[in-house]
Parts: C-alpha cells; sequence; structure tokens
C-alpha cells in the first residue's frame, strides 16, 4: 500500500501542477473518485470538473509553478498526511502546507483538505 500511496499523491500533485487543462482533467479522473472533494482554506470543489477548474484557478493566480512533497507521506486505514511546498521556476518555495487524504476503496482520492503554513502554536486558537 506505501508504494500505491506515494504514487498516487505524487500524480496528484503533478495533476494539480498540470498547466494543459486536456492533460489535467484526464488524470484528474484517474486519480479521484467520481465524488471527490477537495477543500483548501480559499476554495472547496467537488467533482472531476470541479477539482480540474479548482487547479485552474491556482494556477492563475501562480503561473508556472509546480506542487512538490517535501515530506514522506504517513498512512493508515486509507487515510494519509504529507507536507508540499508550491515552488516557482526556481525552485523557491512560494506556499508551504499540509494536506491530509482520504482514499476510497478502489485505490482513489475521495477527499483531501489542505492547511497553508506551518502548525500554528500551542494556546492559538482556531
Amino acid at each position: 500500500m506505501t508504494a500505491q500511496i506515494n504514487q498516487l499523491i505524487d500524480d496528484y500533485l503533478d495533476a494539480y501542477s498540470e498547466v494543459d487543462p486536456a492533460r489535467r482533467a484526464s488524470a484528474v479522473s484517474r486519480i479521484w473518485a467520481a465524488d471527490g472533494r477537495l477543500v483548501d482554506p480559499p476554495l472547496e470543489s467537488q467533482g472531476y470538473a470541479g477539482i480540474a477548474a479548482q487547479a485552474e484557478t491556482l494556477l492563475s493566480q501562480f503561473p508556472k509553478h509546480r506542487f512538490r512533497r517535501s515530506t514522506g507521506i504517513d498512512a493508515h486505514h486509507g487515510f494519509a498526511r504529507y507536507g508540499w511546498q508550491l515552488v516557482n521556476p526556481a525552485g523557491a518555495t512560494t506556499l508551504e502546507g499540509c494536506d491530509f487524504v482520504e482514499v476510497d476503496g478502489s485505490g482513489r482520492l475521495q477527499r483531501v483538505v489542505g492547511f497553508f503554513g506551518p502548525m500554528p502554536p500551542a494556546g492559538d486558537a482556531a
């Protein structure tokens, strides 16, 4: 399962960085469950078209940027977490955060919930 989840998450980050809309849509439909849900602080989407459109919105705000995984993947019972970075063409980090993932029974992404930035210090309320 470890190799499969690693590949699934790396494929997801590559798809979310894909600038070609047709290739992005094809990757999203291969990686995600049909009713998959993507939740980030500023946006939320569901289904293939919604997830591909959310990627388009983000890429329009950060042209020529790419996502990459910045940590290993911690996974159990169909759930996983990992760190990521959004990097500019020179490889410098523009934004970083972590995702929490739920995988469905067929090995596709069911839900991804993202958080931006480092964890807040203890004592800070959400």
